[in-house]
């Protein structure tokens, strides 16, 4: 999924530096606790750890979910009687699609209309059990990521585009995400900072959002797939109501308090946090907060922009940024 912050191209620079300095030991609990679509934690799943995943985004909630706490196989059957359900006037096409009259171009309206069947009888089967829990999250986490690959936006869903793009005229298949195998994690949807008093472990990962924009407002149609709450929607772009997903971490006014109050009552020995040089925190002043409560280090690697920011943010200029990940060894 192209995801703003996604640390996915930057998986061997993370995995190198944090790698070169625990003491990998069997049954280590790494933490990724602003989890997004979950690359980071299902890397070190993958690896052996014992992974705990947070975020609190449901639609993230429901991918870790697959990743970090999924052993089973699904069937292909299964997944054929999907793809082949008739496509129904649900609340996507009701919302996000042209043909209904909404105003909105999200999808086409054959695609929003199987988004719909497809999200409608997973609950169904769920309801009568025909399914488990386990593998009803790997396949609404599979239906999430599927129609994201025909979404009619450029990457972000803070707006739509005015004609259907080609790829958004492509048919909505459901495709089964990979299968990470491993021990099985846990996954919270909470604030981090009630969530940090209550879990412990060897590595925290942190990656928390750098500037002002919320995830609740780019990703709110996913949001609203996962939940599938019928909420009622504000606005040209059809906004669900996020007020209480708005995150502290994205206003300069409390970004260093909650930040400096999450570092303070982790209990983990090692701290590792990704931000780039144009976040809302000075690297001066993350350096001041982690180095109160241990012994302080920095990584960098230079990467490339999130292709979304020119169409996002139209005076940077610059193709490439540099992403810092700083290390506290916390003295407990």
């Amino acid at each position: 999924m192209n995801y703003i912050g996604s640390k996915y191209s930057l998986m061997h620079f993370l995995v190198t530096s944090i790698n070169s300095v625990i003491n990998k030991k069997t049954n280590m609990v790494f933490a990724d606790l602003f989890a997004g679509t979950g690359v980071v934690g299902a890397e070190y799943r993958s690896r052996g750890f014992n992974v705990i995943s947070n975020d609190i985004q449901y639609y993230s909630y429901v991918l870790n979910k697959h990743y970090i706490t999924n052993n089973i196989t699904i069937s292909s059957d299964l997944i054929e009687y999907l793809n082949n359900l008739k496509g129904v006037e649900g609340f996507v096409y009701n919302n996000y699609c042209a043909g209904s009259g909404s105003g909105r171009n999200y999808f086409s309206d054959e695609n929003g209309k199987k988004c719909d069947a497809i999200r409608i009888e997973l609950d169904s089967l769920l309801r009568k059990n025909e399914i488990d829990e386990s593998s009803y999250y790997s396949l609404l986490a599979s239906l999430l990521n599927s129609i994201d690959k025909v979404a009619n936006t450029a990457s972000v869903y803070g707006a739509f585009l005015k004609h259907i793009k080609s790829s958004a005229q492509k048919p909505l298949v459901l495709e089964l995400l990979p299968q990470i195998n491993g021990v099985i994690g846990k996954v919270y949807n909470m604030n981090i900072n009630e969530l940090i008093y209550h879990i412990d472990g060897d590595v925290l990962y942190l990656d928390p959002p750098y500037n002002t924009r919320q995830y609740s407002a780019n990703y709110h149609v996913l949001e609203t797939i996962a939940r599938y709450d019928y909420p009622e929607l504000f606005g040209k772009s059809g906004l669900r109501d996020y007020s209480q997903q708005k995150s502290a971490y994205c206003s300069k006014r409390t970004v260093e308090d909650v930040f400096d109050d999450l570092v303070k009552n982790a209990k983990f020995k090692y701290i590792f946090v990704s931000y780039n040089n144009e976040g809302l925190m000075s690297l001066d002043i993350i350096k001041k907060i982690m180095e109160k409560y241990g012994k302080y280090t920095c990584f960098t690697q230079e990467y490339r922009r999130f292709k979304a920011d020119k169409d996002i943010n139209r005076n940077i200029s610059s193709s490439t940024t540099i992403e810092y990940l700083h290390l506290l060894e916390k003295v407990s």
